[in-house]
């Protein structure tokens, strides 16, 4: 184990004035903004591109401009920044590249609602004023993220910080749309989309959000109202879609309807006829065995329309009205319609059974709330089979590892199965596509740089937010223009995400990663070589809950605003709650007892530190292994387990395992034990200092400490640095080395001296906490057997730590406790003669075992129950018979207990 001041000397006499240099107590919010202004100051975050050192590359997965830090931003941004700052102490070339998603749909109705409040419509202002408001609106309170990043402690590099319509950004997808189209992967067509009647624009799957809807199921006839002539009844909760039906579909072998495939019904409402078609895809057992066919505004039906060359008529607006029905429906909204069409078939006569409940999922709009309608839209769209293809060989090959890679296979279902890309958006806000139409039908696309011909007229529609947030990795370091920062950091090392969006953004990036890779090859530049991927691993986390385990939402009222707890515990608490929940694809609940305890721990690192600057300790030279207590070398080699164990547990992004390990360490180890062990070494508060084995014990918790707060720091950022600075005298933890291997092999008889150690303190102070004796009260106490155990020269600390004199003359021992160790028995006479309330101690004693009984009782009780025993899994039976185990284990205790006391 390497330390920070490992050329330093120890001085002849401790100088603790480090201790007065720390406030009273950890009070993060005094500290916080100042040490990260001070970071950044320092360019401590800043990448250099021309740097000789291994490169490591994360890119910030771009938050909405509108957006503020919810907790699974807090997830996301803490592992992500403790990746970077390990990798930094780690003597790596650090980039992590910030930006923000100019979001569309989110920003263009943010200001227009604005505008609104002003009595503003967005048609009132021409196309170039609105976005001309929208960068006002960009420019005063867009980006409040960016803030929030900072009292997260975020190691950004902000001097990278981009935008996805920054001009470079823009070029980039210009680029590559010219690239796509020219191949023939960007295509025209009409096709059916998630349309939201209330943004009047088609939005993507994953701004679709699907709720349990109490609808109505309205079964109701076409063709003859006579049951001996032909005629088939159909059900729907949709009843207004029925003006666009092209066809009623059977299953192709139903014999109930055999005779009736490719005859024709008439349509209630217009004057048409409706083909009934045999298909595989309906389920005869459901229903009726048939179903309507609405291949405008229904998924299932466009596909059987394709299959069957159904005409496809829109029967609604761009704002859901019925239109183009030539009934007297047109112009209703089409929940108006829905009850108006029932209405209308009633009277005919149609209806075979009144609206009855029926529970169905149904896609609202994510950012405006209503019911999306599926409608048959012309749009712009991406070949995706060519492209997913690479994305699945990607990670097929091993170019990409998936962690955990038990998320693989939903990888490889999703590529594998991709439709085609809606990359069109009706907005205004975002990337315009750049294809441009002549007088004479003409269309043309162009490259950056290029001018439209006279006469001709853009198209209107922007990108979807998601095509540009796919050339992210790429775009962010200048591609197409080959730099020194693709050169130097690309492809990137890890993408940190949510496995929530594997599929939405991770699969888009690596399509064009991928193709851009291929595309570039050969060429100077760029991203070469061919198959090149734009991550070399995607960490997927899981979801933050409540500490119930439910999914936080707005509409549940469990949502935790984690600037809340950075306000109130600090950041560092705030972060490591959710790294110690962190493990790869699982999700992790968390509630305020969690950010207290996290903020408890902060405050003992704090205090153990203080404690060790007031007794001078300090990273040093350490003596020779052969001059070091049993306690000295066993929590020196225990820090070097740690290490190995934190290391292999962070290269496979077990953050929590990693943080577990480094909190039990610290706390249960280090601040719970060694420092106990520290205080007899150092020979107490009126103790030599100077002596040898205090100078000694100096070094040793300096070191311990200096390595423990730098493998902390990627953790607790904030308090790590502030005691690492006055602990270690370093400029920075930030800069500082990643703690290294010692090579030193464990002392496994020391190491078993101290557990030997550690189960005799603990032991008495149980029998002491059953005696009733107050912590601070001292007892005579004869200690036999320590030289055959070989803990002679541990007497001093055992008597110091579990609060016993050496035994006076004329001691009578009243009591006496055995220890079985290792290699002997311990045995301890002690005299409470006095010490003790013999009936009051009695009756605690009598309530206890009567616990201790029923507890006894109940497990058995439930252990003897088969029906039970056949039910529960088997961790609960486990917990059963531990609990059941300690219960019978007390009930011996005390029951021997009390008949020493003359009781029970």
């Amino acid at each position: 184990m390497t330390s920070a001041a490992s050329d330093q000397t120890q001085p002849a006499q401790p100088d603790n004035s480090g201790a007065d240099a720390l406030a009273k107590s950890w009070e993060p919010g005094a500290v916080e903004a100042e040490l990260y202004k001070g970071w950044v100051d320092a360019g401590y975050f800043t990448a250099d591109a021309t740097s000789d050192k291994p490169p490591f590359s994360i890119v910030l997965p771009p938050p909405n401009v509108t957006g503020s830090l919810h907790m699974g931003h807090a997830l996301d941004h803490t592992l992500m920044d403790i990746l970077a700052r390990r990798k930094r102490m780690q003597g790596y070339e650090v980039l992590w590249l910030p930006g923000m998603d100019h979001a569309g749909i989110a920003t263009q109705s943010v200001v227009a609602k604005q505008l609104a409040a002003q009595g503003i419509a967005r048609d009132d202002l021409t196309r170039d004023e609105f976005i001309a408001k929208v960068w006002e609106w960009k420019a005063e309170s867009g980006g409040a993220i960016g803030e929030q990043m900072r009292q997260l402690g975020d190691s950004v590099d902000w001097s990278r910080e981009r935008f996805t319509l920054d001009e470079g950004l823009s070029r980039a997808v210009q680029t590559i749309f010219k690239r796509l189209y020219d191949e023939g992967l960007i295509y025209r067509a009409e096709r059916l989309v998630n349309w939201s009647p209330v943004l009047q624009t088609a939005i993507s799957d994953i701004e679709v959000k699907y709720e349990d809807v109490e609808g109505e199921l309205v079964s109701f006839r076409y063709g003859s109202l006579d049951d001996n002539e032909p005629h088939i009844v159909v059900a729907t909760t949709r009843m207004e879609t029925m003006l666009g039906d092209t066809a009623i579909a059977v299953h192709p072998e139903d014999e109930r309807y055999k005779h009736l495939v490719g005859t024709t019904l008439a349509h209630p409402f217009q004057d048409r006829q409706i083909p009934v078609i045999a298909d595989d895809y309906v389920d005869p057992e459901f229903g009726t065995g048939a179903v309507k066919i609405t291949p405008a505004h229904d998924p299932n039906d466009f596909e059987m329309g394709m299959r069957h060359s159904l005409p496809m008529p829109t029967i609604m607006g761009k704002t859901a009205e019925i239109t183009g029905t030539g009934t007297q429906f047109d112009g209703m909204d089409r929940f108006e319609a829905r009850v108006k069409v029932r209405e209308a078939l009633a009277e005919q006569g149609r209806l075979v059974a009144e609206k009855r409940p029926y529970l169905h999922s149904v896609g609202h709009s994510e950012r405006s709330g209503e019911p999306i309608e599926p409608r048959l839209s012309m749009q712009w769209w991406v070949k995706v089979e060519e492209l997913a293809k690479a994305s699945g060989d990607a990670v097929r090959e091993g170019n990409t590892v998936i962690h955990p890679n038990s998320l693989e296979p939903r990888w490889f279902d999703w590529v594998d199965n991709m439709h085609d890309w809606c990359i069109s958006r009706q907005l205004w806000w975002g990337h315009r596509i750049p294809i441009w139409y002549g007088p004479e039908g003409e269309t043309v696309c162009l490259a950056p740089g290029e001018t439209a011909p006279d006469g001709y007229t853009q198209d209107p529609d922007v990108l979807d937010t998601w095509f540009s947030s796919a050339l992210w990795p790429f775009s962010t370091m200048g591609w197409p223009d080959a730099t020194a920062d693709l050169a130097k950091f690309y492809p990137t090392s890890v993408l940190v995400t949510g496995y929530d969006i594997l599929f939405f953004w991770v699969a888009r990036m690596m399509m064009f990663g991928t193709y851009v890779a291929k595309e570039d090859a050969g060429t100077d530049a760029l991203l070469g070589p061919a198959g090149q991927i734009p991550f070399q691993d995607v960490f997927l986390h899981g979801l933050v809950r409540d500490e119930h385990g439910s999914k936080m939402s707005k509409s549940k009222g469990n949502g935790i605003d984690p600037l809340d707890w950075v306000e109130q515990f600090g950041a560092d608490a705030l972060r490591f709650t959710l790294a110690r929940g962190a493990n790869p694809g699982s999700d992790l609940s968390v509630g305020e007892g969690n950010a207290q305890s996290s903020r408890n721990f902060a405050n003992k690192l704090f205090n153990a530190t203080k404690f060790a600057l007031m007794n001078g300790a300090a990273p040093a030279e350490l003596p020779a292994r052969a001059e070091l207590t049993d306690a000295d070398l066993w929590i020196l080699d225990r820090l070097e387990q740690v290490r190995g164990q934190v290391d292999d547990a962070f290269d496979r992004y077990e953050f929590g395992k990693a943080s577990e390990t480094l909190f039990h360490f610290a706390w249960d180890e280090v601040c719970d034990w060694y420092l106990e062990l520290a205080k007899v070494q150092f020979g107490g508060p009126e103790g030599d200092l100077s002596d040898p084995r205090a100078v000694s014990t100096r070094a040793v918790l300096g070191n311990v400490l200096d390595a423990l707060l730098r493998m902390l720091h990627p953790v607790m950022p904030f308090v790590t640095e502030t005691l690492w600075k006055v602990l270690a005298g370093g400029e920075s933890v930030v800069v500082a080395d990643w703690p290294a291997a010692s090579g030193i092999a464990t002392d496994e008889a020391a190491a078993q001296r101290v557990a030997d150690v550690q189960k005799l303190i603990t032991e008495l102070r149980r029998f002491r906490s059953d005696q009733g004796l107050k912590p601070s009260q001292k007892v005579p106490a004869r200690l036999g057997g320590l030289e055959a155990a070989g803990l002679g020269a541990h007497a001093d600390a055992i008597r110091s730590l579990v609060r016993v004199t050496v035994e006076e003359e004329g001691f009578e021992a009243s009591a006496s406790v055995e220890v079985r160790l290792t290699s002997a028995t311990i045995v301890v006479d002690l005299d409470t003669s006095g010490t003790v309330d013999v009936e009051a101690e009695k009756r605690r004693m009598t309530k206890d075992l009567a616990a201790a009984e029923k507890e006894l009782e109940g497990t058995a009780a439930k252990l003897a129950n088969e029906a039970f025993l056949a039910k529960a899994p088997d961790v609960v039976v486990d917990k059963i018979k531990a609990r059941q185990t300690l219960a019978g284990e007390e009930v011996e205790r005390l029951t021997a207990r009390l008949a020493e006391l003359g009781g029970k």
